[in-house]
């Protein structure tokens, strides 16, 4: 029986944007690492899972480790779990360019979620105290962590997901950090049999989905929208 292919959208901006259904035809995980060209990078491959549970199981682990010239160590912490503080969410949100909305909304779209994804940036300056390393990342109080990324998704957690909200602080842009951020969330998705994935595509964005394999209205399928008048 042929396989349903898998949709996906993704909004950007809610002012002005194009809609496109996109078809996932080959997904091919793929590690950041890649795309840093620091010499002392190191990626860390995440524990493998092969249980499949009816809710997402919360992980943390470190996807990209990084030593500076001057010793500084930043490690970015991939995670599916814990709580995400609003108002950092909002700060990303205000980087990105994105239009603000209110924290209490903020709050009930992150709670209603299926799944959230986040990552960190944790920084240890050299010469600021000793570090140890537990559950593979900085805990030590002096320790600098600052959201850097997040995607969410929405679900009936049977037949159908949509993911929201991809972004990914510019000045972590271009390392493959909102990529890997996708691809995470796709994998869940797919290991608990959820097979119809959407999202909404920017007009700027259409070639980065294009770029994971995606391709737009499979099928001829095409998203319809209802706006009040």
């Amino acid at each position: 029986m042929k396989k349903k292919p898998i949709v996906c959208h993704h909004i950007i901006n809610f002012a002005s944007f194009i809609t496109c259904i996109l078809i996932l035809r080959g997904f091919t995980f793929t590690s950041p690492g890649s795309f840093l060209k620091n010499n002392t990078t190191q990626v860390m491959d995440p524990p493998s899972t092969l249980e499949e549970e009816e809710e997402p199981m919360p992980e943390e682990f470190v996807l990209i480790e990084k030593t500076q010239q001057d010793g500084e160590i930043e490690q970015i912490i991939f995670s599916s779990g814990g709580d995400v503080d609003v108002y950092d969410l909002q700060a990303l949100c205000d980087k990105v360019g994105w239009p603000r909305r209110p924290l209490s909304k903020l709050a009930a779209a992150l709670k209603n979620s299926y799944m959230v994804a986040t990552l960190h940036s944790v920084k240890k300056s050299p010469g600021s105290g000793t570090y140890v390393l537990r559950r593979s990342y900085l805990t030590e109080g002096n320790d600098q962590k600052k959201l850097i990324g997040l995607a969410r998704a929405t679900s009936d957690h049977a037949f159908n997901a949509t993911i929201w909200d991809v972004l990914v602080d510019p000045s972590y842009q271009g390392q493959g950090l909102g990529k890997a951020l996708v691809e995470k969330i796709v994998r869940a998705l797919l290991q608990r049999d959820i097979g119809n994935i959407s999202l909404f595509a920017d007009s700027q964005v259409v070639e980065f989905y294009r770029n994971l394999g995606f391709e737009p209205d499979p099928e001829g399928i095409k998203g319809m929208f209802w706006y009040p008048r």
